[in-house]
């Protein structure tokens, strides 16, 4: 790394101290960067790094309210107003008790280089709170969101910052914020996006990140002469992003043989089926309940419980073809990453945010393993948020194909652009630099435009 690069990651450190998620997605990026900073020394005098590191606005603020044992409950709430260079904020509201300001600082930050990717107009953002919906009836859930989005409002709309869902915030959760928006506002707007299909929704939406990512390992399969076709894959999660991989996976002919929660994990060697699929959803979108059901249900499953004292994850100790991290960040540590290039994996498209450590990362280009990084495999969800606005704006809902054409084409422009850029700058595929420089420089070229802001 050049001396320029190592004192920019020093200030941030000792300018966000206790932050280790976003130090390591700064990190990642600003090595990316550069041999881009050394051929384009505009962007060091105006110091374009050092703008778009430091969010434009951070909000924080109380959010109070009532359980059903009638005790008043207070949580915090957040939204990362991190760049709009490019267009209106537009990021996920996270629910999770882990929620705190140095994971949505890096979500934010790793979003503005993923709406870039996409070609729409969105800049980055990203908010939530350390609320847990798990456990809690819907009329707490209501009432949580309804005192969340009272002070929200203040601060988003759809020409300005336009949220979408997350990590617990599905599409109970969106159709309350939603519903307290247009009561405190007096106005229907495409103010959020995950909406319900009879009021603004967008067909695909939900399965976009899953599907996205799948679309995208097989761009990446395909400079390989290879197709998912017979492949064996891992996925971690069995929330809406995992739900959506498998599914994909499965019509284009692959085998999924794992899933996960935070209390374990299932390894199913014949496969997790369309019909075993329909009772994961109905067991994680309607019970609410926990991924070891699935063993009891299919004995053929293996159930294997968390161990926090494990050095590494043996969800990624399974021979495979492919590996679809889904469920959330620095879930694939240099370990696991090694188990995997051991177990001979050919491709890895992460569906959830950063889920592989930096050494992890390593590893995978160091073995030349098709290493498909979030921003890239993952844009997906925001790329239908962005075509659900559109049809917000047009008042005037798109057919399913139309819209999974759409996104399959993002996908595949996603995938030119990371290969184009990482050859362009001296590291032929690498998706990581690919992305990260992709990213970067439309919205860097539309800060030089705008000016000292």
């Amino acid at each position: 790394m050049s001396d320029y690069v190592n004192e920019l990651l020093s200030e941030i450190k000792a300018k966000n101290p206790s932050e280790p998620e976003f130090h390591q997605a700064v990190q990642e990026v600003v090595e990316s960067l550069d041999a881009v900073l050394e051929r384009h020394p505009e962007y060091r005098a105006a110091r374009i790094v050092e703008r778009m590191i430091e969010p434009e606005r951070v909000l924080m603020f109380r959010v109070p309210w009532v359980d059903d044992q009638g005790l008043v409950q207070v949580n915090r709430g957040f939204r990362i107003e991190m760049n709009s260079a490019i267009g209106p904020y537009k990021g996920g509201l996270r629910f999770h008790p882990s929620v705190n300001l140095g994971i949505l600082k890096f979500l934010a930050f790793e979003q503005v280089f993923k709406n870039s990717l996409t070609t729409l107009p969105m800049g980055g953002g990203k908010g939530g709170s350390d609320f847990d919906p798990k456990g809690k009836s819907d009329g707490e859930v209501m009432r949580f969101c309804q005192s969340f989005m009272s002070e929200l409002q203040r601060h988003i709309g759809p020409n300005t910052d336009v949220p979408a869902g997350d990590i617990g915030v599905g599409g109970r959760e969106i159709g309350y914020l939603f519903g307290q928006y247009k009561k405190l506002r007096n106005e229907f707007t495409g103010i959020l996006t995950g909406k319900g299909l009879n009021w603004g929704g967008s067909l695909i939406r939900p399965e976009a990140t899953g599907y996205g990512s799948v679309y995208f390992c097989c761009e990446m399969l395909a400079t390989r002469s290879q197709s998912m076709d017979g492949k064996v894959c891992l996925v971690s999660g069995s929330g809406n992003v995992a739900q959506f991989t498998t599914e994909k996976i499965n019509d284009l002919g692959g085998k999924v043989v794992t899933l996960s929660d935070s209390g374990g994990y299932i390894y199913d060697e014949e496969g997790i089926s369309p019909e075993k699929l329909a009772f994961i959803m109905e067991l994680k979108n309607v019970r609410r309940g926990r991924i070891s059901a699935y063993a009891e249900q299919y004995p053929g499953a293996v159930y294997t419980p968390t161990d926090a004292d494990r050095d590494h994850n043996p969800l990624w100790s399974h021979k495979a073809d492919c590996a679809f991290p889904s469920a959330t960040q620095n879930e694939i540590n240099e370990k696991d990453a090694q188990n995997l290039v051991d177990n001979g994996v050919l491709a890895v498209s992460e569906g959830a945010n950063m889920p592989t450590t930096l050494a992890g990362v390593n590893v995978f280009l160091n073995a030349g393993v098709l290493y498909g990084p979030a921003k890239a495999a993952n844009a997906g969800g925001v790329a239908v948020s962005g075509l659900e606005m559109a049809q917000n704006s047009q008042r005037l809902p798109w057919t399913r194909e139309e819209v999974d054409q759409r996104l399959q084409l993002i996908m595949r422009n996603i995938h030119e652009t990371c290969v184009e850029m990482a050859g362009r700058f001296g590291t032929p595929n690498n998706y990581v630099n690919g992305a990260n420089i992709g990213g970067f420089l439309k919205v860097a070229d539309a800060m030089l435009d705008q000016g000292i802001v």
